[in-house]
């Protein structure tokens, strides 16, 4: 049976979806940095910066690392889904903090100490069961 990668077909529709991969990381990137500008634009206009500004804008710093990371290496990490979740709802928190009930707060610190053991696992497992690349995981 020949590879998916030898056949004109697949490799005609494998470039396509890495064009698309790479309009939507351009679109992703573009996005990010509108609104961020429009963050900026929001604290200067408001003489004032809050710590739910810092946190918008460190997920925005997030969302751009996570994109670089992809574009140098063309593999996303997991981590840094999970860095951008930890720090949504820590932002989540900081905004909400007076509204929540007693559930709801434990519920949400409980996602976050989930989300950091989570990160914590799979940075073990990383180092502790490295991924041994072969012949057929390079060329892919």
């Amino acid at each position: 049976m020949i590879p998916a990668q030898n056949r004109p077909l697949s490799r005609i529709a494998l470039r396509i979806l890495g064009l698309i991969e790479a309009v939507g990381l351009v679109i992703i990137t573009l996005a990010t940095l509108v609104a961020g500008a429009i963050e900026v634009q929001t604290m200067v206009a408001a003489g004032t910066v809050t710590l739910a500004d810092l946190l918008l804008l460190f997920l925005y710093l997030e969302i751009l690392a996570m994109v670089g990371v992809y574009f140098r290496s063309g593999q996303l990490p997991v981590r840094f889904p999970i860095y951008i979740a930890i720090v949504a709802l820590a932002r989540y928190l900081v905004l909400d903090m007076k509204s929540l009930d007693v559930w709801r707060l434990l519920g949400v610190t409980a996602s976050v100490l989930l989300l950091a053991f989570a990160v914590l696992v799979i940075r073990y497992g990383h180092t502790r069961y490295p991924y041994d690349e072969g012949p057929r995981d390079r060329d892919a």
